[in-house]
């Protein structure tokens, strides 16, 4: 079931080549992790595969296979980072399902008892913060 065209242009793809900076957390042959821009919770961040790829609907099964084996990965190691009670795994497609950035992205948060994901507003964190978290992420994944 293919959907609309893949676009080279999209953020991801340009983080993937370099033309856009990102806190990487993770990167294999396959797939890279870094910290959202404009977080829902502290240590939200994304995993994406490399190849391109517009969304689930059009991911093959090696691919989505190698996300998703990420996505627990930096699950894992997201909660050790933040000492968290549980993860949310979020993943959208197309427009109507709430896609935004139109590249396979799976978001990972890192959840407390009583605090409730900040709405979605499109304001960026501080970098230095996002920076910090990211180092916790990849030190947790070391561990």
């Amino acid at each position: 079931m293919a959907t609309s065209a893949y676009d080279e242009q999209n953020p991801f793809a340009k983080i993937l080549r370099g033309e856009l900076p990102a806190h990487k957390i993770y990167e294999d042959d396959q797939t890279l992790a870094f910290m959202d821009i404009m977080p829902r919770g502290k240590g939200h961040c994304l995993v994406i595969p490399k190849s391109p790829v517009r969304n689930i609907l059009d991911v093959d099964d090696e691919t989505l296979a190698a996300v998703m084996r990420t996505v627990r990965k930096v699950a894992r190691a997201s909660m050790k980072a933040f000492d968290a009670q549980g993860v949310t795994i979020h993943q959208f497609n197309e427009q109507a399902g709430g896609q935004v950035v139109f590249h396979l992205h799976v978001h990972v948060i890192p959840r407390f008892e009583g605090v409730p994901l900040r709405p979605h507003t499109g304001e960026m964190e501080d970098q230095e913060v996002l920076a910090q978290n990211a180092q916790k992420i990849r030190d947790a994944l070391k561990a």
